[in-house]
């Protein structure tokens, strides 16, 4: 089954799923407060028709792995029947299992949609972040060779742009707010040279944090290969401890969304952003954050910091990627960029060194910090969970890949 088709099950089930959401909830809506046998009263008989409906829809949503909605509701009068039996009980687990088992089909119904969720998230990856990169390549090189006042847009790469913007929003479905899409949309259908700016400056780097956000699950559990550490201590492992990272493993997107996640997560470290640049060689993204620094006579201090990323496996950064990068930062400005991270997989040169420290030593703005594989190395050992997630770091011994 292609891809296409796969997708339309899921929307399909997507449907069934919306529709059982909804008779879930007006069935919780007409269900009387107090003790009322009301099977007989018109919300009664409109209750027990959807009961009728949810067993019907039921049919309608396959098991996603193990999880499968086999519930049945309660009918009006065995809930107050439950709730007449309780009146003089003093047994607070009784009351709370009662309370439990009524609400029993809402907690295997979110159940659902969570795993629902996750699986068609899993489903759409890989496309969706092959068109992400296509979008990515191509703003920055129509945005250099289309003036606003131009209309329409005659670019030639202008048409696989709007098609992968459309087929992005497709393939995300419901997941993602609709904040941002809107305007994008517009601009794209309009497709004049304003609206491809409007697109690079606001609309993309709006709505390309919510496709992340939603691909890439950040509590996602990652797969183990053992039942208890225990027996694992027990076997007395022996033998060195790999230091190297798997740096080819990584393409460059994954290498940015990396260092995103150092930085998040370092102390420190506030406000962290994706930015859209509008003309960039390597087709890359920019991260910018606050670094914020105290002590007790002077208060606290706040710079704002670039980073730019270069996933380098083969090259190191020359004096001249570095001086692109200081000539791109005015783009950024104001306000004004304290400091430049240049972070690399790769090495930096002799030459690069050098103009960094001439550069840091004539004291000019923004200062340059290098972070080559070797500092990246040390920060991933502080943070094995983000190696670890990324898989940088490869289990040799196991039986099963991941």
């Amino acid at each position: 089954m292609d891809l296409n088709a796969a997708l339309a099950e899921f929307d399909v089930v997507d449907s069934n799923l919306t529709r059982l959401e909804g008779v879930w909830a007006e069935m919780q809506e007409l269900v009387p407060q107090g003790i009322q046998f009301a099977e007989s009263t018109p919300d009664g008989r409109r209750y027990q028709d959807l009961v009728r409906v949810f067993a019907e829809l039921l049919k309608g949503l396959p098991p996603i792995g193990e999880t499968q909605i086999d519930c049945e509701p309660w009918s009006i009068n065995d809930i107050a029947r439950a709730r007449f039996d309780l009146i003089d009980s003093d047994e607070p687990e009784a009351i709370v299992a009662t309370d439990e088992a009524i609400n029993e089909c809402g907690r295997q119904i979110d159940e659902y949609r969570f795993r629902f969720n996750r699986a068609r998230a899993e489903l759409v990856r890989a496309r969706v972040m092959d068109l992400v990169r296509v979008v990515d390549s191509l703003l920055p090189e129509l945005v250099e060779e289309t003036e606003q006042d131009s209309a329409p847009i005659g670019h030639p790469a202008w048409d696989t742009l709007s098609h992968s913007v459309r087929e992005i929003r497709r393939l995300v479905g419901t997941q993602i707010s609709s904040d941002g899409w809107g305007n994008l949309f517009r601009h794209v259908a309009w497709g004049q040279g304003v609206d491809l700016h409007d697109i690079a400056r606001v609309d993309w780097p709006l709505v390309r944090p919510k496709i992340e956000s939603v691909l890439y699950a950040e509590n996602e559990p990652l797969p183990i290969h053992i039942t208890n550490l225990a027996d694992l201590v027990k076997s007395k492992p022996t033998g060195p401890v790999s230091i190297e990272l798997n740096w080819s493993d990584i393409d460059e997107s994954t290498f940015e969304r990396l260092l995103f996640n150092v930085l998040s997560s370092a102390t420190g470290y506030q406000n962290v952003k994706w930015l859209m640049k509008t003309k960039a060689p390597d087709q890359g993204r920019d991260i910018s954050a606050q670094r914020v620094s105290s002590d007790s006579l002077t208060g606290s201090r706040s710079e704002r910091v670039f980073v730019q990323a270069r996933h380098l496996l083969t090259k190191s950064v020359t004096p001249e990627d570095v001086s692109s990068v200081l000539t791109r930062i005015a783009l950024w400005e104001p306000p004004p960029i304290h400091v430049l991270i240049m972070a690399t997989s790769g090495r930096f040169t002799a030459p690069a060194v050098e103009w960094i420290e001439d550069h840091n030593n004539a004291g000019k703005r923004p200062h340059i910090e290098m972070w080559p594989e070797s500092h990246l190395e040390l920060l991933l050992s502080e943070r094995p969970h983000i190696a670890v997630t990324f898989g940088l770091r490869k289990r040799h011994g196991w039986t099963t890949e991941w």
